[in-house]
């Protein structure tokens, strides 16, 4: 209780309770049980791109870090090429590249045209979820790289020497401790990733953000709207901050001596 009597917190919650009184009393909200439902849908769009993307891509980013740091040379270079690209150019350039280039390919196959796929692939959300989940393959393979080669050599090489195959080394050994290195930058990419989910209105998704501009098109509101777009991912931005906190406190069980 002390820490919250300190003046400039005190000041912040002023602040934050001017604020909340004056977009109350002096803005207009009128419009939102309209555009609520379609708000919904659009926050409920940007969760699973994000996740979707952040799961795909980590499963992607483990292999590309392990390539990078113990693979052979064959391998390795691809994966480093690939991170490079990924990296070195914007990820709204992916977006169009992936949705106006495979996205006008396909439709000129008719095999394609004719398949079970094609109401999924003439869709816009399958080329955004695939440009946000190589997009954060990208950047944190370059992550796990780096993680790799932190784990002490000697831990893997008394594995060895135990008779260890390498395939448990691996999952038993050497990923776990990586993983658990790299979850502080991890949380900080998984934030940025959210971040760039607006990007993906540029090809007709529904997420958010369109929601936002869609309101503001059709009642020429501006600012209340982006109050509640930001109000939106500062939540996702400390659901996600706090998650990433829980996975680094989980550290191994230890048993008092009896």
């Amino acid at each position: 209780m002390r820490g919250w009597l300190q003046p400039h917190r005190i000041i912040l919650v002023l602040i934050g309770l001017g604020l909340v009184w004056l977009c109350v009393t002096q803005m207009r909200w009128d419009w939102l049980p309209k555009y609520a439902p379609m708000m919904a849908e659009g926050l409920w769009r940007t969760i699973w791109l994000l996740v979707l993307s952040s799961v795909f891509g980590m499963a992607l980013a483990i292999p590309l870090g392990l390539a990078q740091a113990a693979g052979p040379w064959y391998l390795a270079r691809p994966a480093q090429v690939f991170c490079t690209v990924i990296r070195g150019t914007p990820l709204l350039l992916q977006i169009w590249l992936l949705y106006y280039g495979l996205g006008s390919l396909f439709p000129q196959y008719p095999w394609i045209r004719e398949s079970d796929l094609w109401p999924i692939l003439r869709q816009a959300w399958p080329y955004a979820l695939l440009a946000l989940t190589l997009s954060f393959a990208g950047y944190e393979g370059e992550v796990m790289r780096g993680a790799f080669r932190s784990v002490p050599r000697g831990q893997l090489e008394a594995a060895r020497a135990m008779g260890m195959p390498r395939h448990l080394i691996l999952w038993r050994i050497w990923l776990p401790q990586a993983l658990r290195a790299v979850l502080p930058t991890l949380g900080g990419e998984t934030v940025l990733q959210m971040k760039a989910t607006p990007l993906v209105a540029t090809i007709t998704v529904v997420e958010i953000y369109a929601v936002a501009s869609r309101v503001r098109q059709d009642t020429f509101i501006v600012y209340e709207p982006l109050l509640l777009l930001a109000l939106a991912y500062l939540a996702l931005a400390g659901l996600i901050v706090l998650a990433f906190r829980w996975f680094e406190n989980l550290g191994p069980v230890r048993h008092r001596p009896n």
